[in-house]
């Protein structure tokens, strides 16, 4: 584990819960190829704010490298809607690659 992600780790201990040290932390883990404790942290991310595009993108990834692929693929679709009401263009536009990178994939 990395020192950040230690760092993060004890701030969640210490009771410092919210949708961005989440997010962090499902970062994290997704770098070090924990792909079930990514997706744990980016659920509880959503969980915290809905509306963060980040951790939609970070949950559909994890999940695609966990070979979820239906639940990844849901879950661009909603990160993609949600970033669209919030004008997140950016966000928007990566998970739209993503996800038809993920479908061609699928379908090939």
């Amino acid at each position: 584990m990395t020192a950040p992600l230690q760092a993060m780790e004890k701030m969640l201990e210490q009771g410092k819960d919210n949708a961005m040290l989440r997010c962090g932390l499902g970062m994290g883990y997704l770098k070090e190829k924990n792909f079930e404790k990514a997706i744990e942290h980016f659920a509880f991310a959503l969980l915290y704010d809905q509306s963060y595009s980040a951790a939609w993108k970070g949950y559909a990834k994890a999940l695609t490298e966990n070979n979820q692929f239906e639940m990844a693929i849901d879950t661009y679709q909603k990160g993609i809607t949600i970033a669209q009401k919030k004008g997140d263009l950016q966000a928007v536009k990566e998970m739209q690659i993503f996800l038809k990178r993920l479908q061609t994939k699928l379908t090939s």
